[in-house]
This record gives C-alpha cells, structure tokens and sequence, in this order.
C-alpha cells in the first residue's frame, strides 16, 4: 500500500472514532436519566467486549495475554475505562452533551502540563498564551448553562468534566510509557473486559438491573451503539489510526469531537445551544492548538504569503 494510501486509511479510521466519541456524550446523555451510570457501563463494556471477541474469533487472533503486561493492562483499564467513564456520565447527569464536547477538548492542556512535570518540556510565551486562551474558553463555556439548573449542580457537573480531561491527559502519557506489543484489537477487548469487571460491583451494590424495564427502545438503541461503536469499533480504529501515522497527525482530529457532540446533540437531544458556548468551544479550541504549537507552522506559512 503506498504512503498516501496509508494515510487516507489511518485518517478515515481516525476520523470514525471521533464521530463514535463525539455521539457518545450525546448518547450517555440520552440514558443516565433512567438508570444509574455505574449499570450503563456494565451494559457497555459488556457489549464491546462480546463485540471485540466475536471480530478475534472471526479474524481468528490469538487471546493469549503475556503475563508480565498484565499490570499494564489493569492500570490503563482503570484509569482509561472505568475511571474515565465513570466522571464523564457523572458529569452528563447535570450538563448538557454539547458542554460536555467542548470541555473535553481541553484535555491537551493537561497533557502538556504534564509532560512539563514529567518530561521536562519547555513552556514557551505561545504556549503560555494558548493556556489561558483555553481556559478563558472554559470559562464561557461553563457560564452559558446558568439558570437551567441549579448552580451547584451544574458546577459539579463541569469539575468533573475537568477531572475527566485530566485523567485522560494521564492516561495518554502512561499509554505511551506503558506500551503493550500487541495489536489494538486485542489490547482493546480486554481493557474493555477489565472496565466491565471494574465497574460490575458498583452495579450490584446499586440493585441498577430494577430500572432496566424502564428502558425505552430508543434508550436500548443508544447503549447498543455505546457498546459496539464507542467501545469496540471506536477504541479498535483509533488504535489502527495510531499503528498507520503518526501520533500528532492522528491527535489533530481530536479536535473534530466538539463539533459532532454539538451536531448530534442538536440533532437528537434537541438541545439549545447558546451563543456564548459556541464562541467559548472554538476559543478552547485555538487556545488548545496553540498550546500544542501545531499552529505555529501555519502562522508562519501565512506571514511568508504576504511578504
């Protein structure tokens, strides 16, 4: 396959799993006021685990898991599985799916503060500047939903959003330190085994099957794609993505997520969409690439033009 082939593949990959990403906020939104979430990850990770294991026995890949990356795999399953779903359909109890998508697109932030700690990475002016860019933006964000809800609530609601990009920040830096040499297909069953173990106690403890009668088709419809789509196919692309180009060429779809969260939710949630949470998405967004510095190169190709 030639080099602009691969790309194309690895870039619709990508661009699929973010669609999957972005409907998901949409679609825990659409069923966490009926049952409690602890009972809606069960259902999802279960789907996508028995989904993921039916694609290995189809494409007849191994199951075997060498021991000596078990912990590997638990670490990154709690954090990234279990944890990571955990505060988000908390948080979409008490905010709306749109607010969500942007919220999450700060999580590069994060990941760059982060990687300073950590990695030594030099803060520079730009970036500094993108910083409080994006931070401005939350900030507009997290205001548009006042007076729907009491304020409490909805600041709740959104801390856990931030704790939410937070931790994904943390397992995108152990994802990387912790590197499992097996395909993604595989790594993705189990991590979505381990979340559906995890979070099977919390379940239980909550009696969460009684309110299963009072799930609609169309409710029953969402966790079926919550389970096959952004358990299973979602997790399974983005790696294939990761495996075909680079990590920085694949993060730049990330930024694609808010605005299919906010096409769906308008969509299928029929939500209202104010002016000032728009305006403060695309601001989290450009602080965000500045952040990243992958604007940089732009900047400086469109000064070059007008000279």
């Amino acid at each position: 396959m030639s080099k602009n082939k691969v790309t194309m593949a690895a870039s619709i990959y990508a661009a699929m799993s973010i669609s999957f990403w972005g409907i998901s906020f949409v679609s825990t939104k659409a069923v966490v006021d009926k049952i409690d979430p602890y009972t809606l990850l069960v259902l999802r990770f279960a789907i996508g685990a028995l989904f993921l294991l039916t694609v290995l026995v189809l494409k007849r890949y191994p199951l075997y898991f060498p021991f000596r990356y078990i912990p590997h795999l638990i670490i990154l399953a709690v954090l990234g599985v279990f944890v990571h779903q955990v505060i988000q359909a908390t948080a979409l109890i008490t905010i709306d799916a749109s607010a969500a998508g942007w919220m999450i697109s700060f999580s590069p932030v994060f990941t760059v503060i982060l990687s300073m700690i950590f990695l030594h990475e030099k803060m520079t002016s730009f970036r500094a500047a993108g910083m409080l860019l994006a931070i401005a933006g939350v900030m507009m964000v997290t205001s548009a939903g006042s007076g729907k809800r009491p304020d409490f609530a909805i600041s709740i609601g959104f801390i856990l959003m931030l704790l939410s990009t937070l931790n994904w920040a943390v397992y995108s830096v152990l994802l990387k330190r912790l590197s499992i040499p097996l395909p993604s297909l595989v790594v993705t069953f189990y991590m979505s085994m381990f979340g559906c173990f995890l979070t099977l106690p919390f379940m239980l403890r909550n009696k969460g099957w009684e309110n299963l009668p009072l799930l609609a088709q169309v409710e029953w419809a969402h966790i079926l794609f919550l389970g096959v789509f952004v358990s299973g196919v979602g997790y399974w692309y983005w790696g294939k993505a990761l495996e075909m180009m680079d990590a920085s060429k694949v993060s730049m779809f990330l930024y694609l997520e808010p605005l299919v969260t906010l096409i769906a939710a308008i969509l299928l949630l029929h939500e209202k969409i104010f002016l000032i949470s728009i305006l403060g998405g695309g601001i989290i967004i450009i602080g965000v690439t500045m952040v990243n510095e992958q604007s940089v190169s732009f900047f400086q190709r469109l000064l070059w033009r007008r000279k």
